[in-house]
């Protein structure tokens, strides 16, 4: 396998308040959690997972000229992540809440600044980063109409660049709400597509997972669908392979385990691994991120 190129992750810089429940949310009283202030966001924590795998990484992003956005940066920074991130002054940091459980997470969110995210900008940070050789997307770009001229210019300007590219599906109800022959006009031809088993069922309907994925390589060179503890599924256009995690963990929180998989994915990926290779690296540090709370390898200890 070759040593990684540095890859550039485009998409949301957010602060995370995360509520692990005790129990079932009793609506209108009041509900035992534990509760941390984390940073977050889907791009963010993937480059954060990216760092971590001591492969060189940019983060493109925008945050509020605002305390959390200052340490949103900061934290990123320690952890190793390399960040071109816009200040908007007009602008808040983004936030979500997330209520979790063991198996499953509902986010209620603010993207704040994200929605500046400007193609402007996008282009001045791949500029910057000759040394790139791939770019992963985070679709929340592309799901919201602010951002949208970003994350279309990003993914053109690394076609343009000779890069690969990766998109990330991000989210089933947004996706919902913009409809799958939209999306998918936006993707296509990427060289790899990230979907869970939701997101599979907005963009594919109700197929098995093998043929969700086989579905969508008519769009994406390869689609990877994520399984939670089942594992996932690779397809491209000449095989598919199917991994289930080796490693087995208490489940704590959710949050941010895509992201880890994610980035366990394209560090083995662009070095040259197998499809098999990449997916086991992908499931293991998707199964490390859910036996801690919050989205982030700092909360490990790196």
């Amino acid at each position: 396998m070759t040593a990684p190129g540095r890859i550039v992750v485009v998409g949301d810089l957010i602060t995370d308040v995360v509520a692990v429940l005790a129990g079932a949310l009793a609506t209108g009283s009041d509900t035992p959690a534990t509760i941390k202030v984390t940073g977050g966001g889907q791009a963010a924590n993937t480059a954060a997972w990216i760092a971590a795998q001591h492969a060189p990484v940019t983060l493109v992003g925008a945050v509020g000229d605002d305390g959390a956005g200052r340490d949103r940066v900061a934290e990123l920074e320690r952890a190793g992540v390399d960040c071109a991130v816009e200040v908007h002054p007009q602008a808040t940091t983004g936030t979500v809440i997330v209520l979790a459980t063991a198996d499953e997470r509902t986010m209620v969110t603010e993207r704040g600044a994200n929605l500046r995210l400007s193609p402007e900008h996008v282009d001045r940070a791949l500029a910057a980063v000759p040394d790139a050789t791939h770019l992963h997307l985070s679709a929340y770009c592309l799901l919201d109409a602010g951002s949208r001229p970003a994350g279309l210019r990003a993914l053109a300007a690394a076609r343009e660049r000779g890069l690969t590219t990766s998109v990330d599906a991000a989210s089933a109800a947004p996706l919902r709400r913009i409809g799958a022959a939209a999306f998918l006009s936006w993707v296509r031809d990427v060289d790899l597509l990230l979907v869970n088993a939701d997101e599979a069922g907005v963009l594919a309907g109700g197929l098995d997972p093998a043929a969700q994925a086989r579905a969508l390589s008519a769009a994406a060179r390869r689609v990877v669908v994520k399984r939670g503890g089942a594992g996932a599924i690779w397809v491209d256009r000449r095989a598919t392979v199917g991994v289930t995690p080796s490693l087995r963990v208490a489940v704590v929180d959710v949050t941010g385990a895509g992201d880890a998989f994610a980035a366990g994915l394209l560090t083995a990926w662009i070095t040259g691994a197998t499809p098999r290779a990449a997916l086991t690296r992908a499931a293991d540090l998707g199964a490390l991120a859910v036996s801690m709370v919050g989205a982030r390898p700092e909360a490990t200890g790196g």
